[in-house]
């Protein structure tokens, strides 16, 4: 295969078929057979999907010429193992891609960015609270943060880890806001609403995706929860500059929002969610997330073909079944047929 060619999606794979050429590679690590001889293992990924790879012959030289998270040239063939198809490689070096190698490697958003942004800004234009309003406006016509708000992934690999991703992420958690809402009008639903706006906002520059997806130095020295209180700080006082002020209490519980949407400690909040409008922003988000990978594990492209079951998901703790169950068959009984 040339340079020119266009390599194999990886979601079309079966087994047994040469793959050859440029695709993103993530969490490459140098691991030991029982034999004691080193092997390489990692993930290969393009827009179309992800799967596991190993290079048997490898050697600690070579691994340390690779990236752990970046692109790489390799040759080598699919096969499947326990249900899954995985790639074992041959060879592999390191490349730096061309723009067109990226528009292949980079997932992306099946939905048109500026109709996203244009559904989201509608749904923050119903706020009834004036103070949010102003505060929602003032995020809204930064617009340098809106276009990377546009382009940026959610993550970098977990849920809705594709261009667009974050943006398409935030516009679900309001849909979804928008009908829980309703159901416990107890709750602030301005409060909700914002705070859902904002808890992700700084990802925008906690990651990166100009040449795959990766943390910044922004992000692994501050990360989008202390990022994002500073924001919301700075938006707060340049509100208040304007002669339109947004009162502390609302600022204090979209902070509170913000450092406790993880939810707890372990998974990294920063406080447990405290209110009940806290709450709601943690467990949306949680659902949106979890279903976001539900869903690409097992209704996605190329799963169909990928066995019954996932591998273990470490987000989700647990494996997958992935047929819709009205599609299987029924096995009958073998003790009715006698």
């Amino acid at each position: 295969m040339t340079d020119g060619d266009s390599p194999a999606l990886l979601s079309a794979l079966d087994e047994r078929q040469l793959v050859e050429g440029i695709y993103m590679i993530q969490n490459n690590q140098l691991g030991t057979t029982r034999n004691g001889k080193p092997f390489l293992k990692c993930l290969l990924r393009d827009r179309s999907a992800q799967l596991a790879a190993r290079m048997w012959n490898a050697s600690e030289e070579l691994y340390k010429t690779l990236p752990t998270d970046g692109f790489v040239r390799i040759a080598g063939q699919s096969q499947r193992y326990q249900g899954q198809i995985q790639i074992i490689v041959e060879r592999i070096e390191p490349v730096e891609p061309e723009d067109a190698d990226l528009a292949r490697l980079l997932p992306t958003s099946e939905r048109d960015p500026d109709e996203m942004f244009a559904d989201l800004t509608a749904v923050l234009g119903r706020l009834e609270d004036a103070a949010l309003a102003r505060l929602a406006r003032a995020y809204l016509e930064d617009e340098s943060l809106m276009a990377r708000f546009k382009q940026a992934p959610a993550a970098m690999s977990l849920h809705h880890a594709y261009l667009g991703g974050l943006l398409e992420h935030t516009l679900g958690l309001l849909r979804l806001a928008e009908a829980f809402c309703p159901l416990y009008p107890q709750i602030n639903r301005d409060v909700v609403l914002l705070g859902l706006f904002l808890h992700d906002l700084a990802k925008c520059d906690e990651l990166t995706w100009r040449r795959g997806f990766g943390y910044t130095d922004e992000g692994q020295l501050v990360g989008h929860i202390a990022r994002g209180v500073i924001w919301l700080q700075r938006k707060a006082d340049a509100c208040a500059a304007e002669g339109r002020p947004v009162p502390e209490p609302l600022i204090r519980v979209l902070h509170h929002i913000i450092l406790s949407h993880h939810g707890r400690p372990e998974h990294g909040a920063l406080k447990m969610p405290a209110t009940p409008e806290a709450i709601a922003v943690s467990l949306i988000d949680n659902l949106d997330a979890k279903m976001n990978m539900a869903i690409g594990a097992t209704r996605g492209d190329g799963a169909a073909s990928a066995g019954d079951f996932t591998e273990r998901i470490w987000a989700l703790e647990t494996r997958l079944y992935r047929p819709d169950p009205t599609t299987v068959p029924e096995v009958p009984d073998p003790a009715e047929e006698q």
